[in-house]
């Protein structure tokens, strides 16, 4: 199979047809020239290697994905490990991005010592860095789920690994399980021996909410994005990540607001004030363009 990329009808098709929706809503999923769809994937990125055909709003509904309900309805952040200020990103400040990116409650619950735990762990033979073993992770959360958890995460500064044929993974999770783990180690430029910037802690938290964003949407049973430049869009390697927008594509904001109701301008204008605050000053201009297109009365 190779990858095509989908022409402009192929994109509304997959929004869906938008007609009874309230006007705000109606006018947020209309893409206008806000949205960049995709560019031909180059030899190593994500789409050359894995071909996708996509996930439209209809077949999303379709799939019966998992979604929060009153007795479910939280989501949880477990970190693993240290997170040594100056050298990671700021629990509260990612805790604050994903409860205005999802309109849900969201708890950092303290920290787990990783040698306290039944992890297995290993040296990566290229790096030399130490990894944990995500299978293990994931057995760890499914055995403290919280009972009103929507789903539980780990995140980690150590590096992580989900098989011993594998070098590395960004991340796992366990849609039907509703439990994720996923490391933050290899977004900070130090992980490679580079120096690291003036802004590189605004940029290792950026990277940090782009990851937590991506994989707790998956959780919801949103795939990966094909019909525009979107926080669904696979990534390959961290120059690809990086060129992702922290927002969703028209495509992708249905599917989430079908699974959680929020207002989208009221989300839009939480998401601007938390920006500007946490320094996405890029993000924070986009937000406040795409604000401006849609009408002021929520919905």
């Amino acid at each position: 199979m190779q990858f095509t990329i989908p022409g402009p009808s192929d994109r509304l098709r997959a929004i869906g047809a938008t007609q009874g929706l309230p006007q705000a809503l109606a006018k947020a999923l209309d893409p206008g020239d806000d949205f960049e769809p995709l560019p031909w994937p180059g030899p190593s990125d994500w789409l050359a290697v894995h071909p996708e055909a996509g996930q439209t709003y209809e077949e999303f509904v379709q799939a019966h994905g998992n979604r929060p309900d009153p007795k479910r309805g939280k989501i949880y952040l477990q970190p693993l490990g240290e997170f040594p200020p100056g050298q990671s990103p700021d629990l509260e400040s990612l805790k604050d991005f994903a409860a205005a990116y999802f309109v849900l409650p969201v708890h950092v619950l303290p920290a787990l010592a990783v040698a306290q735990q039944s992890l297995k762990t290993r040296l990566n033979p290229i790096s030399r860095h130490r990894q944990l073993y995500t299978g293990d992770v994931l057995a760890l959360l499914r055995a403290r789920l919280p009972a009103d958890a929507f789903c539980i995460l780990a995140i980690t500064m150590v590096d992580l690994y989900p098989d011993p044929a594998w070098n590395f993974v960004f991340g796992q999770a366990s849609l039907t399980e509703r439990v994720g783990v996923y490391s933050l180690a290899r977004y900070d430029p130090a992980f490679y021996g580079e120096r690291r910037s003036r802004d590189y802690q605004i940029l290792l938290l950026r990277r940090s909410c782009k990851v937590l964003v991506h994989e707790t949407s998956h959780m919801f049973g949103l795939q990966h994005c094909i019909f525009f430049k979107c926080v669904m869009n696979g990534s390959n390697h961290l120059q690809e990540s990086d060129s992702r927008p922290l927002h969703l594509c028209p495509v992708c904001l249905r599917k989430l607001q079908y699974s959680i109701g929020f207002e989208v301008v009221a989300r839009y204008r939480q998401l601007l004030t938390l920006c500007q605050r946490l320094g996405f000053s890029d993000q924070a201009r986009w937000l406040a363009t795409r604000l401006d297109r849609i009408p002021t009365n929520p919905g």
